[in-house]
């Protein structure tokens, strides 16, 4: 079997259908119809780590915020978001306490699919908690091991690391992404379209585009950087996001 994820949405008839199309796409899934039956299985330390969580917002038991939050206290690995139609807060809310991406419901399960590939090609991509990338992956001209200084910030690429004045920074692998792209770019502005279709694809970007301003602005609170006169990550109005070196 491919790679493993959660489903958790207490609709059946969704859950079933989202499994049916995941399974027929060679993964190994993983379905629960309540919070607290999905959280047990998350905490269950024995059982093997997922790679990739969907996770409804409203949920019997504890809901889908209390399972994004829990994830992001012990694992990276990408969870996808299932919001109600025009809850942007729902949106802003799950990115915020770490979610890599948002779904509307209704939506179209092959929509789905090809969001989780997505996260799942640029997990891989940009580094897992087994800290090795995946062979063969483009590394943006960067060789595996390399690591990338700038202003008391130190990026190790492969392992998935980054500190700033030795300090720790506990990123999601959007965040991470993110701040790669911006670092890599050595100056060069970076539109939120293009920030969002080298992480994301740009199948969906009209429905995702948001998503990069609500992580800047939670990258930006993790490194301590400032939204009105920040060190680092600089908005240029209507053009995107730099990090001068």
């Amino acid at each position: 079997m491919g790679e493993r994820i959660v489903v958790v949405d207490d609709e059946r008839e969704i859950c079933d259908l989202v499994r049916v199309y995941l399974e027929n796409e060679g993964f190994a899934v993983e379905s629960f119809y309540d919070g607290d039956a999905a959280l047990a299985r998350l905490e269950d330390a024995g059982a093997p780590r997922p790679d990739l969580a969907v996770l409804d917002v409203m949920l019997p038991g504890a809901n889908g915020f209390e399972l994004c939050r829990k994830i992001r206290e012990r694992a990276t690995y990408p969870v996808i978001m299932l919001t109600a139609k025009g809850e942007e807060v729902d949106k802003i809310r799950g990115l915020t306490l770490g979610a890599d991406d948002y779904v509307t419901k209704p939506f179209l399960p092959l929509e789905l699919v090809a969001r989780i590939k997505a996260q799942l090609r640029r997990y891989k991509r940009y580094g897992s908690e087994e800290n090795a990338l995946e062979e063969g992956a483009p590394h943006y001209g960067r060789k595996p091991g390399e690591v990338i200084t700038y202003a008391g910030l130190v990026m190790d690429i492969p392992a998935h690391a980054c500190t700033l004045n030795e300090r720790p920074l506990n990123l999601t692998p959007t965040e991470f992404s993110i701040l790669r792209l911006l670092l890599e770019a050595e100056g060069a502005v970076v539109s939120a379209r293009e920030l969002y279709c080298q992480i994301f694809g740009d199948a969906y970007y009209e429905n995702g585009s948001g998503s990069i301003t609500v992580h800047i602005r939670h990258l930006r609170e993790k490194m301590g950087d400032s939204f009105e006169n920040p060190t680092y990550i600089k908005t240029v109005w209507g053009c995107g996001y730099k990090i001068e070196r």
